[in-house]
C-alpha cells in the first residue's frame, strides 16, 4: 500500500510539472495561476500543496530537473572538448546551450519573468544554475594571460547566450524576424572565441 501511495504521489508530481510547462508556454509564468496548473494536470488544487509550497517552488523543481537532464545529455553527446582556447570547444558549448534554451523555452522564459518579479526568487534560481558554472571553470585554463576572475568570464558567456537566445527565440519571432540555429550558434561562437581566446 505504501509503495502504491508513493507511486501515485510521484505520478501526481510529474503531472503537475508537465502541466506547468504547458501552461507556462501558453500563458507565461506571470499569468499562470496554481489552479490553471492543477486543471491542466487533471488534479485537485489541494494536491498541488502536498508537493509544492507555491508556484515558485515548482519552478525551482522544474529548473533542477532540466539541469540534471542536461548533465546526462552532456555525458552522452560525443565531441565534448574542454579547452576554451579552441573554437570547436566553444562551439560545442554554445550549441548545447542554444539547443537547451530552445528545447526548454517555457521554463527559461519563466525563470526570467520570475526573477524580474521576485529578486529573491531570482537569486535562488541563479544559485541553482550556478552549480553548472563551476564545471566550466577548468575550460578556461588554456586561455591567454592576463586572466580575469573565471566566474566573471563564465557569467559573461552565459549572459550573452541567454540574452541572445531570449531575443531571437522569444522577442523577435513575435515580429516575424528569425535566425537559423546554425547562424545563431556560429555568431555566438565567433564572438565568444574572439573575446575569450583573442589577445587582450
Amino acid at each position: 500500500m505504501a509503495t502504491k501511495r508513493r507511486q501515485q504521489a510521484a505520478e501526481t508530481e510529474a503531472a503537475l510539472k508537465e502541466a506547468a510547462r504547458r501552461v507556462f508556454a501558453e500563458r507565461g509564468y506571470l499569468n499562470t495561476k496554481i489552479t490553471d496548473i492543477t486543471a491542466a494536470a487533471g488534479r485537485a488544487t489541494g494536491s498541488f500543496y502536498r508537493h509544492f509550497a507555491g508556484k515558485e517552488e515548482l519552478l525551482e523543481a522544474l529548473l533542477r530537473d532540466l539541469l540534471a537532464a542536461a548533465d546526462d545529455e552532456v555525458v552522452e553527446r560525443a565531441g565534448h572538448e574542454a579547452d576554451f582556447s579552441k573554437i570547436e570547444a566553444i562551439r560545442w558549448h554554445v550549441e548545447a546551450g542554444w539547443r537547451f534554451y530552445k528545447a526548454h523555452l517555457p521554463e527559461m522564459v519563466a525563470v526570467k519573468q520570475a526573477a524580474m518579479l521576485d529578486p529573491e526568487l531570482g537569486r535562488r534560481l541563479q544559485r541553482i544554475m550556478a552549480a553548472d558554472d563551476a564545471d566550466l571553470i577548468g575550460h578556461l585554463d588554456a586561455l591567454p594571460e592576463p586572466k580575469p576572475d573565471p566566474l566573471l568570464q563564465i557569467s559573461a558567456f552565459n549572459a550573452l547566450l541567454d540574452g541572445f537566445a531570449y531575443t531571437w527565440l522569444v522577442v523577435n519571432p513575435a515580429d516575424g524576424r528569425t535566425i537559423s540555429d546554425d547562424e545563431a550558434i556560429d555568431l555566438l561562437t565567433n564572438l565568444l572565441h574572439h573575446g575569450l581566446a583573442g589577445k587582450p
